[in-house]
This record gives C-alpha cells, structure tokens and sequence, in this order.
C-alpha cells in the first residue's frame, strides 16, 4: 500500500482487511434480493433459531421478532435510527403466541459471544428509496447493516474525505433511510485519512481510531486505515462498542446525538473498570485508579461510559452499585448533570440526577439499597453528614480530581480559644461511604491525587489530544504590559528586606514576600497600566473577529481578583460603550424565532464573579445572584449569544466547556494545573475553528512551558516517592517522641480546645530548656513538616499519626515566633512593600512585564567592586566563583554554546583551587594563589560581559549572535572555510526560519514541526552554502538553542 489508491483500489484492499478479521466478503451485486430490501433476512432467522433453540419458535413467532425492526418508521430519521440502535443493542422481551409459554428476552446480537454471530462485510449493495444509491462498503451483523463506509480516492486532490461525509449525511440521509436507520457506525476515508462518527456526526467529530490495543503506538495515514479496521470492528471490538459506547440521549431531551466513542475514551473506561474490579472493597483498598485526560478529550463522556459498565458489566462483584460523581463546582454540577440526565436510558436508571442540599444528599442516599447515579458537589459533604452508607457497592467518581478531593487529613486550627481540629472535605466525603471504592478523573494530576486515588491507570495528553484532531492547536502570544519602578525605589525596597533581615525576619518569609512582590496587585491593577490593557483587548480582539467574520469567536478576561475585573470591565464599557446594550444577538434577524426564543437580552461583555459581602454597590450588582450567573453560564455556551466576552476571576477557568471559546486574554499570574486548565478552554473542537489563542499580558510563558512539559505528557508515579517520604516522617515521629519522652502530652490529645492551647505553650517551653534541645527540635520538626506535605494528603497515616505530627509541628509555630521577636512575617513585609510601590508605578504601554526575575546586574562595575574589596581571600573566592556561575547560567538560557565556553574556563580555575590541600604552602602565599585565582575569574566575567555585548558590534540581535556562536563553532571544530561575514547573513536566516516554526505554544513537543523545521534549515544551509556534511550537527544545537530561548525569554 503506498496510499495511491483508486476508490475501487481502496474499496477492495478495505474487504481484504475485513476478511482478515474473519468476515464473510460478498459482492452485493450477487445478492438475490428487492432493491428496497435492506436486513439480509437469512441471517437474521439463521441467527435467531440458533439462539433460541430450545424455545422451538413457529414461523409466525419469528416474524413477529423480524418485524420489530422492519416496522420502524423512516421519517424522522434521527428517531428512527435511535429506536433501532436501542432494540439491536437492548433486545426486547417478546410475549409468546402460546399464553401457557412465558415470554422471553430477544436479542438480536450476542455480545457475550461474538463468534456466535454472523459478521459480513458487502460492497455494490444498492438501495432504491428516493433514487437508487450504492454505498461503497456495508458490515452486517446478522444480517443488519450496522456500519457503512465511503471512500474517496486518494490520488485525486479535488476529492476528499468531506466529500464523503456529504454522501452519507447529506445525500444518502436523504435519499435512503430505509437502511440509514439501521446504519450506527459510518466510516469515511480515502486510505490516507481514516475517521468514524455516525451518520448523524458534524465532520469535525469525525476521528481516527489511532490504535488497534492501548499499548500500541498511534498510527495515521495508511496505518490508520489498518487500526481502524484492526481496532474498531474485529468482531470483539466491535460488539463492545455497539453494546457500550455508542450514546443516544433520552427521547425526552432536546439534547441529540449519537455520540460515537474515540478510542482513547473506549480504552480508558475499560482500563478503570478492570482497576475498580481489582481493587473494589472489601478485597481491595479502595482506590479505584485515576484516569490522567487532557482537557478537552471528552473525560465526562468517559464516565458515562464507565458509569454504564459499572451498572450492566460483572455484575456479580458490582451488584448493581451506586455511583456517585462528584464535582467541586456548581457550574461543573450543572454541566455534568446535563449531560447525564439526559442518559437515563443509556445507563438503565431511573434515578439519575443532581443532588442539590445536603437535605436532599442524606435523604437520597442514606440506608440506599443499591442502584442509582448522582451528581453533587463535595461541599455538600460535611462534618453533620455521618455515615449515609457502608456498603461496599459505591462507586464514587471524582472529577477535575486535582483540586478538592484530596483533603483526607487533620489539621489543627490555633486561636486565642484553644485549639482546634479541621479536617478536609474528603475526610467527611469518606466517613459517610467508608467502604467505597474512590477513583478521579483529571486532565492535570499532581502526586496527591494518585496518592489518593491510586496510580494512573491510563493517559491521554494534551500532544495526543491535538495530534489526533480532537483538541485544536493553542497559539500563544505575548502583548506583554509594562511596568517601571523606579531605581531609587527598587533599591529602597531591597533596603526595606535587608532590614527585615536584621530585625531576625526567616530567609523563607523575605523570599516568600518577594515572589508575592514579583506579582503584587498594586502594580497589576494600576489604572493607568488596566486602560492600556483594555485597549489592546478591545483592538485585538476586533481584529480577531474581522479576520472570520462568519465564524463565532468567544472570548475570556482572566483577571487577579474581582475588583481588578470590575475595574477592566468598566475600561473597555468606556472604550465601546455599546458593547453594554443587552441584546439577544448581534444580528436578530438572521436567526430563527426558534433559536431566537432561547435567547436572552445581555450585553456583550459581562463580569462573571460572585459577590463578595463587602462589596461596592456597583461591583455587587454587577456580579448578580447565582440564578443570573446560571443565565450567564447558559448564554455564553450558546453561540448566537450577543454575550461575547466573559471577565473572570477564578470561575469558569477549570472544567468549564464552551467549544466557541477562541481566545484567552490572560492578566493574572497562573502556573502549574490552573494554567494548563485555564488556557485549555481554548483548544476545544468548533466549526470554523482552526487553533485556541492565548494573549500573555502577564508574562506566564516560562510557567506555562513548565506546566506542558509536567501535564503535556505521561507522568510517572510518586508511590515510590510517598513510601520513602512516609519512612522518614516515621522515623521522625520515633525521634520526637523520645526527644520529648519527660513531657506529658495527654492534654493535648485528650483535653478540651483551651486545655490543647495551654498544653502546647508548656511544650514550648520543655523543648527550651536548653539550646541544644531546641536546635535539635526544630531540625527534626523541619524535616518532618517536609515528608508531612507529602504524606498528609495521600491518606496514608492513621489519624494517631496525623494527630502526633500536627502536636509537634504546632510547638514548633510557637518556637518559631516566641524566638523571632519583632520580625517582621511575610504578610508584614507584603504591606510595606505594597505601600512603597504604589507610590512609584507607571505604565509605559502593552509590549513587556514587570520582570519577575529581576536582580543584581551581574556584570555591574559596582559589583566587582563590592567583591573586589572582600579582605577574606577564600571568601571572596568563593563569592566570585557563586557569581560567575549564576552569569553562565543566565547566559545559557539564551546562548549555550558561548555559556558551555565559559563554564569549561571556571571549571579549570575551580580544578586548580582544589587541589590547593596537595600544596605545602604558608598561610601568606595561599593568599597570594587565591587571590591570583580570584583575578582569573573576574577576567572570565569580563569577558564573558563582553561576549553577551558583542552582537552590537556584529550588527545582529542578541538572539542572532547565539546562531552565528553554533556556526562559528561548528566551522572552526572541522575546520572547513566559511567567512564570519557569511555566518552573520546565515544566522539571521536562521533566526527568522526559528521564529516562524516556534510560533505556537506546544511547537517544541511537536515532532512534525520539527521535522518540518530540520527539512527548511537543511535547505536554508545548502542555499548560503555551508557543508551539507555538518547539516544534522547544525541542527541539533539550532533545535536546542531555539527551544532553550523560547523557554528563558518573555
């Protein structure tokens, strides 16, 4: 197969691969049949008296079950199709002509047993209804066409894989329902590119099925074709998909479907039931597994999935269980309950909804017998809750499992009352199912949640989610705002912490206070700085829209906190005061009155915030009730909303689905799995849609590549990481508890609140007895208060462990403060330093940040100086060799050919200072030798000072220079003839060749791009002339420096 395929071709080398897998191949032309006919009644009946032998049916009685399929309705179709899914995949309980017989469940495919059914594969089947049409191939399964496919060829560019969707869903839907009605599954392709959906599927839900076992690498092109066929309809594959994974929503909904499952969805919600039989209780722990999914990828569709096995599969261990997915959102809440609320049929219950008190959550669920899904938020949880359960037949399934389903643990609670015992909300979500099985579902895990959940039993990460077509690409672009201070005021802030420092203030707390500093809301949320910023909003995002005038593009405002978000959104009302008239749509009368009635008159641009108690009356009624942030909720899903731009805080950042959604204008400082989750709510699939787009006016690309890189691809397990922790913080207890062996703590464990306060300050001052003892408490207590915050949350420790530690880590708060006097804490340095900024911000326009990691100018006249005039030789030494270090580090964030240059010069030094202890030297000439030493590395930093600003002398950027470094190295280590002046041109060849290709967020993880990449730079070397033979040397460090300097500039 070299892709180059005829539709016959195609169609031909299709019916192999089905033969392949066992089917029966038949040319349909042969078949002696009405053209009208569309079951294959034969098999049908040869399946049927097989399986019911023993009820010795009368040709009449077989009739009657045939014509259940034959007198479902044509027109409408959708129904139509829905009702026969429902009977080919339920069956139905069939009453016997013979009163004295009982009745019995009939089903047309046995999914228990796949080789007991007839599986055939047919081509040139034609079909007269409107007109005659014949589709390419059809699968029958007992002689009911399950699944149809159309091909194009591959060889023609002017047909493609669209065109044969629009033979399904359009001209065969039209023409020929009498056999689309029994068509579940479609498949189009033109053997290159391969997707399935159902005839009823928008083309861009259709996808590839990428794997043919989930241990596989993915495949596309021709390969595809061959896991398409090897992974979705072998004859197993395929009754498990017909029998689970293909969703119609209840008649009774408006909602439509079906909704065809994707391979990374069939594989993960077979993997976690397998899990949850494994480690169900009471055999088991009760960790059912978490599912790590990248947002966008259809997690919610996946726990339906699961929730429908759970009820129907391996039913002797499930018995009939009771499933409870938990949110920690009301709007999640609303979301997930929308989808399967309208599953009640799907999931064979009756009792699928949301829980919405904690009235209703004890009534529904207390002494259940079984059976049941339900959809709450685990606040309802709390301590008044109890036990509402202890069967072991719970299924609780936590989603965006990373955020509040891990607090198991205690904590104490120190005020002047005494002290009290807090515990988190799923210590009380676990007291009321104590013998449920728990497993979370996470688009960005952290070692908690495994730790709570239990190891990641399958993954489908952010690359494979947009190499597979089911996310779109995310496009980052920085519009970076810029603040000033000025350089009296910066060096009066850094006074301000030297001082802290002296009065006693911890190095944690000042470094603590200046990462908060570093983002501090005086400067974020200065006025002058917020008008520049909506400016840019406003003109950049009508640009956006006037690129794709016919495509809806919905935007989000990520602010710091309300007030900031209240304040941009009356900057851009003034900018486009028409922009806060309410009104249905843009347009009203390009929309139907059906369409139009479900809308409701908003302004185009609206905060979405709750409101705060001390609110401004403005700021308060801008933020409305909960019931109008439900209307907000649902009009900005809707895509001919007039509601276009939504200003947010912390709401709608995580779990929240909007496939219009096109931009994420970001001014708020985010890392880790909030940044991942905030700006994945762009990449979701939507018409018209072709990449998401984040617009950095805060300066988060260094956090948000770190993030990729964490949460873009598979992570490993922490287990290891929580056993070890776990030893130590045992070994640790031992040794506190002997340290403490002559103080008696039962007040402490035993005692009321004021009798727990009062026994902890006696402790204080047992451990104070003498210095020694102190130190030794405070060392030990540091490392347990380490190994605690890995272990605390994980459930591991009994609650007299939990208990023991929070005893040890409250004497050492109280140590830590009685010894600290006036120092000032990290929230005191916080106001003062805010007080001083306020006084000197100014906003110089939208271009770059504040930046974060400001500090000393390493190469500054004044600093050599300062070192220069150190009396202590080995001192001073020592403090030059830190410094040089720190400016080969900064120098190889953005040149690591020059800064590997520089290292090897201070690694000799440093050899050389090493080996001093070998010499018989007096106490003066080693002064001398380090001093001498000293010199030599403040000779490197000048040079190497000069080296950073030699590009302005070459006349080329400062990223240039680091190219022109690699092809001036290149040449010189093979010593081959290449002028300087040729490697100035080359260099800015290549720069601008690395812009172009590095312009999207995940282009470093994206191994077409840089394939892509390596192709154009070959070709860019060969044009300019350099030696092909040193091309793959080239590349590689061009790809590293390139991928090096995007992480470290911005």
């Amino acid at each position: 197969m070299n892709g180059n395929f005829t539709e016959d071709q195609l169609e031909e080398a299709i019916m192999s691969l089905f033969c392949d897998q066992g089917y029966s191949k038949i040319d349909g032309r042969r078949l002696h049949r009405h053209f009208e006919e569309v079951l294959l009644r034969d098999d049908l009946e040869s399946f049927l008296c097989k399986r019911y032998a023993d009820k010795a049916l009368t040709e009449v009685e077989l009739a009657k079950i045939i014509q259940r399929l034959n007198l479902i309705s044509v027109s409408p179709l959708y129904e139509a199709n829905r009702k026969a899914f429902r009977l080919v995949s339920e069956g139905f309980d069939f009453v016997r002509d013979d009163p004295e017989l009982p009745a019995f469940h009939v089903d047309f495919i046995d999914f228990d047993d796949p080789g007991a059914n007839t599986f055939k594969v047919i081509n040139q089947f034609a079909v007269q209804g409107e007109g005659l049409r014949r589709p390419d191939v059809l699968v029958f399964v007992n002689g009911i066409p399950v699944a149809i496919f159309e091909f194009k060829s591959a060889i023609s560019e002017g047909a493609t894989i669209h065109d044969a969707w629009e033979q399904i869903t359009i001209r065969y839907a039209r023409d020929i329902g009498r056999l689309l009605r029994y068509t579940f599954l479609a498949v189009i392709s033109d053997g290159a590119n391969t997707r399935m959906g159902s005839v009823f599927t928008p083309y861009e839900f259709f996808y590839a099925w990428n794997k043919i076992d989930d241990a596989d690498t993915v495949s596309d092109g021709i390969s595809a074709l061959l896991t398409m066929i090897r992974g979705a309809f072998t004859k197993e594959r395929l009754c498990a998909i017909l029998r689970d994974f293909v969703f119609y929503p209840d008649a009774s909904s408006d909602a439509k479907g079906p909704i065809v499952t994707r391979y990374p969805q069939f594989f993960a919600a077979n993997k976690m039931l397998d899990n949850i039989a494994t480690h169900m209780r009471p055999t088991g722990d009760g960790k059912g597994g978490t599912y790590f999914g990248a947002t966008g990828c259809g997690k919610t569709y996946t726990m339906l999935y699961l929730a429908r096995m759970l009820s129907l599969r391996k039913r002797e261990l499930f018995q009939n269980p009771t499933v409870v997915i938990l949110v920690d959102r009301d709007d999640l809440n609303t979301q997930t309950s929308m989808l399967f609320e309208t599953a009640t049929e799907f999931l064979h219950d009756t009792g699928v909804r949301s829980i919405e008190t904690r009235d209703d959550l004890a009534a529904t669920l207390k002494d259940r017998a079984h059976g049941g899904v339900y959809i709450t938020t685990i606040q309802k949880f709390c301590e008044s809750t109890g036990t509402l359960s202890d069967r072991s037949n719970i299924v609780c399934i936590s989603d965006e499992a990373h955020r509040t389903q891990t607090g198991v643990g205690a904590k104490l609670k120190q005020t002047d009352q005494g002290v009290f015992v807090t515990y988190g909300l799923a210590k009380y979500l676990r007291d009321a199912f104590p013998n449920a099985t728990y497993c979370g579902f996470t688009g960005t895990p952290i070692d908690e949640t495994i730790a709570v959940f239990g190891d990641v039993v399958d993954s489908y990460t952010m690359r494979q989610a947009a190499e597979d077509g089911i996310t779109v690409r995310i496009a980052y672009e920085p519009r970076l705002a810029r603040v000033i201070l000025s350089e009296d005021k910066a060096k009066q802030i850094q006074d301000y912490y030297d001082q802290a420092a002296e009065l006693g203030a911890t190095e944690e707390a000042i470094e603590e206070s200046q990462r908060a500093m570093s983002a501090m809301r005086q400067i974020i949320a200065d006025p002058d700085r917020l008008g520049k910023v909506a400016a840019d909003i406003v003109t950049h995002y009508e640009a956006l829209c006037s690129q794709r005038p016919n495509v809806v593009q919905k935007a989000m405002v990520v602010c710091m906190d309300r007030p900031i978000a209240f304040a941009l959104l009356q900057e851009v009302l003034r900018l486009r005061p028409q922009w806060g008239e309410p009104k249905r749509s843009e347009d009203d009368s390009a929309l139907s009155k059906e369409r139009l009635d479900k809308l409701i008159a908003l302004p185009k641009v609206n905060l979405v915030a709750t409101q705060g108690a001390n609110d401004p009356k403005d700021l308060y009624e801008a933020a409305g009730t909960k019931e109008y942030r439900k209307t907000l909720d649902k009009q900005f899903k809707n895509p001919d909303s007039n509601f276009r731009i939504a200003i947010v805080v912390d709401m709608w950042i995580t779990g929240f689905d909007v496939p219009s959604l096109s931009v994420m204008y970001i001014d708020k400082p985010l890392k880790r799995h909030t940044l991942i989750q905030t700006i994945s709510r762009v990449n979701r699939i939507y018409e018209g849609k072709d990449q998401g787009l984040v617009v950095d006016y805060i300066g988060i690309r260094k956090q948000m590549l770190q993030a990729l890189k964490q949460y873009g691809s598979e992570q490993e397990s922490p287990v290891e990481e929580i056993r070890i922790s776990l030893g130590i913080l045992r070994n640790h207890l031992a040794m506190l508890k002997d340290l403490l062996a002559g103080f008696d703590d039962s007040d402490f464990h035993q005692g009321a609140p004021r009798e727990r306060l009062l026994c902890l300050n006696r402790a204080a001052e047992f451990i104070q007895v003498s210095t020694e003892q102190q130190t030794r408490f405070m060392g030990l207590s540091k490392r347990l208060k380490g190994a605690y915050a890995i272990c605390q949350p994980t459930g591991e420790l009994t609650d007299a462990e939990n208990e023991q530690v929070q005893f040890y880590l409250a004497i050492r708060s109280i140590l830590f403060k009685q010894t600290k006097g006036d120092a000032p804490d990290a929230e005191t340095m916080n106001r003062v330093v805010e007080k001083m900024v306020e006084e000197a911000i100014a906003c110089t326009g939208i271009e770059s940040i504040i930046d974060e990691n400001a500090s000393m100018d390493l190469f500054s006249e004044e600093t050599i100086r300062e070192l220069s005039s150190v009396k202590l030789p080995i001192t001073k030494f020592n403090a030059l060799v830190k410094l040089l270090k720190r400016a080969i580090k900064g120098y190889r964030e953005t040149n690591k050919v020059k800064a590997a240059e520089f290292d090897q010069r201070l690694k000799a030094v440093v050899e050389v200072y090493n080996t001093r202890d070998s010499l018989v030297f007096t106490s003066e000439v080693v002064d001398d030798f380090v001093d001498e030493l000293s010199d030599q590395i403040i000779k490197i930093l000048n040079d190497l000072k000069d080296d950073r600003n030699s590009f302005e002398q070459l006349g080329i950027t400062y990223e240039e220079k680091a190219f022109y470094d690699i092809l001036i190295k290149v040449r010189d280590e093979h010593g081959f003839a290449y002028s300087d002046d040729k490697c100035i041109v080359l260099a800015k060849a290549i720069k601008e060749l690395v812009e172009e290709k590095s312009r999207y967020a995940d282009w470093s993880t994206r191994n077409d791009v840089k394939s892509q990449l390596k192709r154009d730079l070959v070709v860019k070397l060969y044009e300019n002339g350099y030696p092909p033979e040193w091309n793959d040397e080239v590349y590689q460090q061009v790809l590293e420096q390139a991928e090096n300097f995007k992480m470290h500039t911005e």
